[in-house]
């Protein structure tokens, strides 16, 4: 009896059926040569859905993969999209928290650090003296146009990131603070210097070696049952043939479009063939430009909600 009550609850993380996708490049004219927009509105798991996907050759070098961030200030995609020359695509990104308008992850462009990864958060309640140190992830493409997923540390004391290229877990101590050494001396992690030309980072990991592997638990991410609620959303991935793909998923419209669980996006990324892949901040803040022009409906009454960081192909 165990077993079948365990399988019957995997059903909701893997089940999904793969969404038949039409090409609509012709609604976001003009688009360079190896570059395409696709759109599907098949239900996901019996339920109404609407997602699209942008994909770009990562080799074609008349396209450039870069970054803009702020902290302290937010825009909204179009916003952005007006001030960096009207890119081809505008898409969110990083987490960030409302208080201070501050990016949660990594965010690199043109090799300069513009926002680094959260490392800890203070305890409550009876822990209010340790905290919660985590390794979150990012997506990275180097100056060869090869694409990476990883576990991040950084820091404003580094110039650089390190990453672990495999899930670290997250660790509970009193110690707020821990610098590249401590985290070597201690046996923590061994961590390697990530030289990438732009990054932007998110949470959790979806897909590793072409697999579903979503590391919620390790990153502290929509643990436990929230792994299965369903939201707007944004991820990232790449092909094994040197594709990078950008998916969003519409939401929080009951009866037309209801959003996506964790595992049901990564099926979605697995069935695109991505060989990595995360999520980005979704809910609000999901939105994806193509020329200056929407592709999903932004969740938000007010539309566009701004957003500290975005990653852009111009």
């Amino acid at each position: 009896m165990k077993q079948i009550l365990l399988f019957v609850f995997c059903i909701p993380l893997f089940a999904t059926a793969q969404l038949h996708w039409k090409n609509v490049d012709s609604l976001y004219q003009p688009l360079p040569q190896g570059t395409h927009v696709f759109y599907s509105n098949d239900s996901i798991d019996g339920k109404p859905n609407i997602a699209y996907y942008f994909i770009a050759d990562l080799k074609n070098k008349q396209f450039d993969f870069t970054a803009d961030a702020k902290n302290g200030t937010r825009l909204t995609p179009t916003q952005y999209f007006e001030k960096d020359g009207n890119p081809l695509l505008v898409v969110n990104c990083t987490f960030f928290e409302f208080v201070h308008n501050s990016n949660l992850n990594l965010v690199v462009n043109d090799g300069k650090v513009l926002a680094n990864s959260m490392q800890s958060t203070a305890n409550r309640g009876k822990d209010t003296f340790t905290y919660r140190h985590v390794f979150r992830s990012a997506i990275g493409i180097d100056q060869h146009r090869n694409a990476d997923v990883a576990w991040v540390f950084s820091d404003t004391a580094m110039k650089y990131a390190y990453v672990s290229q495999t899930a670290l877990q997250s660790f509970k101590d009193s110690s707020a603070y821990y610098s590249l050494k401590q985290i070597e001396s201690k046996n923590i992690a061994v961590l390697k210097r990530w030289k990438m030309k732009t990054a932007v980072g998110g949470g959790p990991v979806l897909i590793q070696d072409s697999q579903i592997k979503i590391s919620n638990e390790e990153e502290q991410m929509f643990t436990g049952k929230a792994i299965n609620d369903k939201h707007p959303r944004t991820a990232m991935g790449y092909t094994p043939d040197a594709k990078l793909i950008v998916l969003v998923i519409q939401g929080r419209f009951p009866n037309n479009a209801e959003g996506a669980t964790l595992g049901q996006e990564a099926k979605i990324l697995k069935d695109l063939h991505c060989r990595e892949a995360l999520n980005l901040d979704g809910g609000g803040s999901s939105c994806m430009l193509i020329n200056g022009k929407q592709t999903i409906q932004p969740s938000d009454k007010e539309g566009q909600r701004p957003v500290p960081a975005v990653f852009l192909v111009k």
